[in-house]
């Protein structure tokens, strides 16, 4: 996350502590509400009323975004680099915008294959834009107030968590005129384009050597943290993607019953964020980060259990719970371990997690078939996955702890943008 290096005075910094922030934070909130979309209406996507896609159709469907997200996330730097930053936002946004709108569109041929080219579109414009935008966003928020970054930085993510548990629960409001949410998210973000375009933001200067960029050898260990963020995303996406056809399809619930589990889950994955953070002192980060894995392994065991609506929703309220430090702990960790792998150590760790998601997104039904197993058996198959989390946890925590401690790396080295992209190139 770019720190606040650059200059101080002047009207870009005025526009970034006042205007700017209210940008920065409220593209963060759309983002999360955009984010969910796709899995808070797959009761919609998958039912013969409405777009009658197969559980294969469903999962695949999320193939544009994972591929669309890691490259976008990797190449932000070196767009930043040779644009700015804030172009690299604005681009994010209007992907954005591009995604929201062919989902709206995508009802009128549905159930057709044309309806589901649409969705693919869809899928991978929202890819294109998670990545750029959360990474703009986060070096953005860094630099509103210098000093509290991290504060800066978690009230970003919480909105962002925010509207992630907002989505389902609109969309199960709005049913069935669903299609609304989406509709309003693009009005959402044609005025986040215009205030972009208005506001001058400054992610500050970064100082470093000319050859920032060059790519850095990544240690041994350092896989071991690529694992662990491969295994979050496989269970984190188990529960977030899945969970309303899970619900519906196999448990026979309500959709407003399995949008109340969706809306639980990433409520209290965002809930759970902001608990870690608060913790006292004596309560090391490293325990915190051997519980969770075994946390998601009875959450898994619980969700695959439940049959009722009140445990279906506290059984996905204990998982998201159970899920929300795992990856923001991974990212920080390796951060203090490899403190000269600036930008390249997290730009490797979001791209893993976006593996794991892509696994678990459109593994699952071929899985299934193969297998035979229902959804409840899936989620079993999660908890072992949890198991092998919790073992590379311990890994990496051991490993950890075994080394001298490295002194912390200036949130301005999240991003490898030269000194020379400051805000006069906004």
């Amino acid at each position: 996350m770019a720190g606040a290096g650059g200059k101080r005075g002047g009207a870009g910094r005025g526009d970034v502590a006042s205007g700017g922030a209210v940008l920065v934070y409220a593209a963060g909130l759309i983002q999360g509400l955009a984010l969910v979309c796709f899995p808070a209406a797959s009761s919609i996507l998958t039912s013969p009323t409405g777009y009658d896609l197969s559980a294969s159709q469903y999962g695949l469907m999320f193939a544009p975004q994972v591929v669309l997200a890691i490259g976008s996330a990797a190449l932000t730097p070196l767009w930043a680099g040779r644009w700015t930053l804030q172009r690299v936002l604005l681009a994010g946004l209007t992907a954005n915008l591009v995604a929201m709108l062919l989902l709206v569109v995508s009802q009128f041929p549905a159930p057709s294959g044309a309806a589901y080219l649409l969705l693919l579109g869809a899928t991978g414009a929202l890819g294109f834009g998670f990545g750029s935008c959360v990474s703009a966003l986060n070096t953005f928020a860094a630099a509103l107030v210098p000093g509290r970054e991290d504060r800066s930085v978690l009230t970003l993510n919480v909105l962002l968590g925010l509207g992630t548990a907002l989505a389902p629960v609109l969309i199960a409001v709005l049913l069935p005129n669903w299609w609304l949410l989406p509709l309003g998210v693009s009005v959402a973000l044609v005025a986040a384009i215009g205030a972009t375009l208005r506001i001058r933001l400054s992610p500050g200067a970064v100082p470093g050597p000319a050859g920032a960029r060059t790519r850095t050898r990544m240690p041994g260990r350092f896989w071991w943290y690529g694992a662990a963020v491969v295994l979050y995303g496989i269970c984190e996406t188990l529960f977030g993607n899945w969970s309303s056809l899970y619900l519906s399809g196999q448990r026979g619930l309500s959709v407003s019953v399995a949008s109340a589990a969706l809306a639980a889950f990433w409520a209290c994955v965002t809930i759970g964020r902001v608990v870690v953070a608060v913790l006292p002192a004596r309560i090391p980060p490293t325990a915190v980060y051997l519980v969770l894995p075994v946390l998601i392994v009875g959450a898994s065991v619980a969700v695959s259990a439940a049959t009722g609506p009140a445990a279906a929703v506290l059984a996905y309220a204990a998982a998201g719970l159970a899920c929300s430090a795992m990856l923001p702990l991974s990212v920080s960790f390796a951060g203090r371990e490899f403190p000269r792998l600036g930008a390249t150590s997290s730009g490797e760790l979001i791209a893993g997690y976006q593996v794991g998601y892509g696994v678990a997104a459109f593994g699952v039904a071929p899985l299934m078939a193969a297998t035979g197993l229902a959804m409840s058996g899936i989620y079993l198959a999660g908890a072992a996955v949890a198991v092998a989390l919790a073992v590379v946890a311990l890994v990496v925590v051991r490993g950890a702890a075994l080394r001298p401690a490295t002194p912390p790396v200036h949130p301005a080295h999240h991003l490898d943008i030269p000194a020379s992209d400051s805000t006069e190139r906004s």
